[in-house]
């Protein structure tokens, strides 16, 4: 019943009564120290401390490792999420752009094939249990092989050493 309503007879005089001394105290209660005492912040916006990677660790330090590899995990869960959110515009877009698609939607398609890319550098051929160290060896190994070879799938900087 809206508070400025008056009531029409005496048994919505009584209804609204009893319901104003049961609700006034519980609504007076949340306004005046329930809410003044609670955090602003958005549940969903969880917010981590960037901590060291693992090149930045030392050799016997678990703490920092175990750090690490969670911040790995981290990451790898928001780069896929957002790898999810290019192909669901792209998709999108191409039903949309139904016969035209291929014109109209190009740009998303770029987009999306080069964070693809950027997500299997770093962190495909890891499998499930890829952790924060396998993922640093697989850089250290592409930046030697590109410094000997090339940038990957561009073919070799010349003949195959040949072996006598």
């Amino acid at each position: 019943m809206p508070e400025e309503a008056t009531p029409r007879n005496i048994l919505e005089k009584f209804v609204l009564s009893v319901s104003n001394t049961l609700e006034r105290p519980v609504v007076w209660f949340r306004e005046t120290v329930v809410e003044p005492n609670q955090k602003h912040s958005v549940w969903y916006h969880q917010k981590f401390r960037r901590v060291p990677t693992i090149d930045e660790c030392y050799t016997d330090d678990a703490v920092c490792i175990a750090e690490a590899n969670l911040q790995f995990k981290r990451d790898k869960l928001v780069d896929s999420d957002i790898l999810s959110i290019l192909r669901e515009r792209y998709e999108d877009c191409a039903l949309y752009e139904a016969p035209d698609h291929l014109e109209k939607c190009r740009p998303l398609f770029d987009q999306y094939q080069e964070a693809t890319t950027n997500w299997f550098i770093k962190y495909g051929d890891l499998g499930g249990y890829g952790d924060a160290k396998a993922a640093y060896m697989k850089q250290k190994h592409r930046m030697i092989w590109e410094r000997r070879h090339g940038p990957v799938g561009s073919g070799m900087n010349g003949a195959a050493p040949t072996e006598n």
